[in-house]
């Protein structure tokens, strides 16, 4: 007798023996309890997890007539009655499964369509059960789609699919929908632990844990897998037999890789990637079973209870409880963030354990700076361009006399005051009244002091004196940034914008504008049709590129510089604008140079509410402070119109 695997020896034969649909059991079986019974299911969901399981057992129920011969619809087949072993067996003639993988066509549906204007012939009701129906060609969708709005009443569509997307929205709304859902590890982990119990086979519960972990969901994937552990362990599962045949990494290696991490020791990452690369070990579940963990430890960090993570976790739980309280919060979740998609990055190395090792030491290359770590430095030519500008500094022109002592710093020349952009007002910055420093508090620099670098000697808060700079880090440059202190040099400040207008220089507009009386009536007048959107489009950058040269009651004379503007279509618009505005009848327009125009009013006007502004942050009492106290400075352009 040939050997049944384990995914077809124990294939449930009844919603009793369903494992992890729960809630589509219970729908189905109230549905046949009450007899109300929909004339097409669609059963959707990951691979291996009982859609064609679930049509069977659908299909017995409908056509059972129990044990005696005389029962009737029923959600618990008796599974002794002529149809239900038939149905079992797959002989059943009033059971049809179609495999739309490979018959997609119309000619398949239709063939199958054509029987179902004959009655059953051994049962109550005819099943046809469409697997994968989602490779079905669209005409072959739309040959079923009456038969399957209206089918005879003897007559049953199960659909079954793993991409319902793919699906019609014709179809999906003929049938009545269940999402049947992976299953938990540990459901499928009691599973099997019930099967070999029943086969009498011999199982470690971590290798089930295993096994059950790289089903990722689905039993008959998890069913398989136990078939071919117990192969390759000889008729028993065990621990480091199933990890071997998983290539998975004991957990103790996860473990001291994440130790490692956690320290910093990048040497021990290496050796500890190189000892999994020698056994042969998989760098994919590697990083699996350290997602598992991180997983593990950052929900024992946030809810520390031993009971529950031990019922998750197993024997691991301890390790999981010592790494939560031994790792900062943000770096398991750096951590967790860089394996998961380091998963990804596998397959695009020429060498998955030279990508595993770029994963992992990666975390140390972004690894969070705790107190005690040492800061990056800087080459000497970055660390005068990372060096904050130069303050003033309020202490009295007079050194105090401690500052002459042989080895003090020199005193420095005070550098000038901020240069201010070219369109902002100049603003006076108030002296800073001189805080005389006790000789006690001033550090005298000593041979390591000299032998510093120019960043470990930068200000700190509350320190006025000046760090020593090359000549070249006090030249002035009109694109500094404003640079409170080091700690937040990508912090600027700025208001919010609304931009100026484009194509032309504004600064230019404002500079040539030459107001004049007619002007100020065209400019009005122009304003007030812009705000009703009595012009659009090309006649409205006519009336505000154009200058009113002259007017009388029924014709106006208009000038504009940019030619093509000056259209026959469109000076007809604004001419009937004009007049519905009650205004000039007629219009002329000539090209030439324009002084006064709305363009340049608006332009102008912009101009000026911009230097306000910028006047208004450079008067701002913090802002001189920051600029007075850490050698802060405005970015010119950073201060915009709301």
């Amino acid at each position: 007798m040939s050997y049944l695997v384990l995914a077809r020896k124990y294939r449930p034969r009844n919603f009793s023996q369903m494992v992890g649909q729960e809630h589509v059991v219970k729908a189905l079986a109230n549905a046949l309890t009450q007899q109300r019974l929909h004339h097409a299911y669609l059963f959707t969901g990951t691979r291996g997890i009982g859609k064609t399981t679930v049509s069977r057992i659908l299909a017995k129920s409908l056509n059972c007539v129990g044990a005696n011969g005389q029962g009737g619809i029923t959600a618990t087949p008796c599974d002794v009655c002529p149809a239900c072993t038939a149905i079992d067996a797959g002989r059943f003639a009033d059971y049809v499964e179609l495999d739309a993988a490979s018959n997609r066509g119309v000619d398949e549906v239709q063939g199958l369509l054509e029987q179902a204007v004959y009655k059953p012939v051994q049962g109550r009701f005819k099943v046809f059960m469409i697997d994968e129906v989602h490779m079905l060609t669209n005409t072959a969708f739309n040959a079923m789609l009456k038969t399957l709005e209206e089918p005879p009443e003897y007559l049953k569509f199960v659909l079954a699919t793993t991409d319902p997307q793919k699906v019609p929205v014709t179809v999906l709304s003929r049938c009545l929908q269940f999402n049947l859902r992976p299953m938990a590890p540990e459901v499928i982990a009691q599973h099997l632990a019930q099967v070999l119990g029943t086969e009498s086979i011999a199982a470690e519960g971590q290798a089930l844990r295993l096994i059950a972990h790289a089903a990722r969901g689905s039993m008959r994937d998890a069913l398989s897998l136990t078939d071919q552990a117990i192969a390759f362990g000889g008729g028993a599962l065990q621990e480091e037999a199933v990890r071997q045949m998983l290539g998975s990494a004991d957990r103790a290696h996860v473990f001291a890789l994440i130790d490692a991490l956690a320290q910093g020791d990048g040497q021990r990452v290496v050796q500890t990637s190189e000892a999994l690369r020698v056994q042969g070990l998989s760098a994919a579940a590697t990083l699996q079973d350290m997602v598992a963990v991180l997983q593990g430890v950052a929900t024992a960090q946030v809810a520390p209870d031993a009971a529950l993570l031990a019922s998750e976790s197993g024997p691991d739980a301890a390790e999981m409880l010592r790494l939560a309280q031994a790792m900062p919060a943000d770096e398991v979740q750096l951590l967790y963030s860089i394996c998961l998609h380091g998963m990804q990055e596998l397959g695009l190395a020429p060498d998955e354990y030279a990508a595993l090792t770029m994963v992992l030491l990666r975390l140390l290359a972004f690894k969070p700076a705790g107190p005690g770590a040492e800061k990056k430095k800087l080459k000497p030519a970055e660390a005068a361009k990372a060096r904050p500008p130069a303050a003033p500094s309020p202490q009295p022109a007079q050194a105090p006399a401690a500052d002459s002592a042989p080895g003090a710093r020199p005193a420095l020349q005070q550098t000038p005051a901020l240069a201010s952009s070219p369109s902002s007002a100049p603003i006076p910055t108030p002296t800073p009244t001189p805080t005389p420093v006790p000789a006690s508090a001033r550090a005298v620099p000593t041979a390591h002091d000299s032998a510093a670098s120019d960043v470990a000697q930068s200000a700190v808060p509350g320190d006025l004196r000046l760090p020593v700079r090359t000549p070249e880090s006090l030249k002035e440059k009109p694109s500094q940034t404003l640079v409170p202190t080091a700690q937040a040099a990508t912090q600027t400040m700025s208001v919010p914008v609304r931009d100026l207008p484009q194509g032309e220089d504004t600064t230019a507009m404002a500079t040539e504008l030459a107001p004049t009386p007619e002007g100020d009536v065209w400019h009005a007048l122009v304003q007030q049709l812009v705000a009703q959107q009595k012009i659009g489009a090309l006649v409205r950058e006519l009336a505000l590129q154009s200058q009113l040269v002259a007017r009388d009651a029924d014709h106006w004379h208009l000038r504009v510089e940019n030619a093509s503007l000056n259209q026959a279509t469109t000076r007809e618009r604004l001419r009937l604008a004009l007049q519905e505005a009650g205004q000039a009848s007629q219009i002329s327009v000539e090209v030439g140079a324009v002084s006064d125009s709305p363009a340049r009013r608006n332009a102008a006007a912009e101009v000026a509410r911009q230097r306000r502004a910028e006047a208004i942050v450079h008067g701002d009492p913090q802002v001189q402070r920051l600029m007075r106290e850490f050698g802060a400075r405005i970015v010119p352009g950073s201060i915009r119109l709301a």
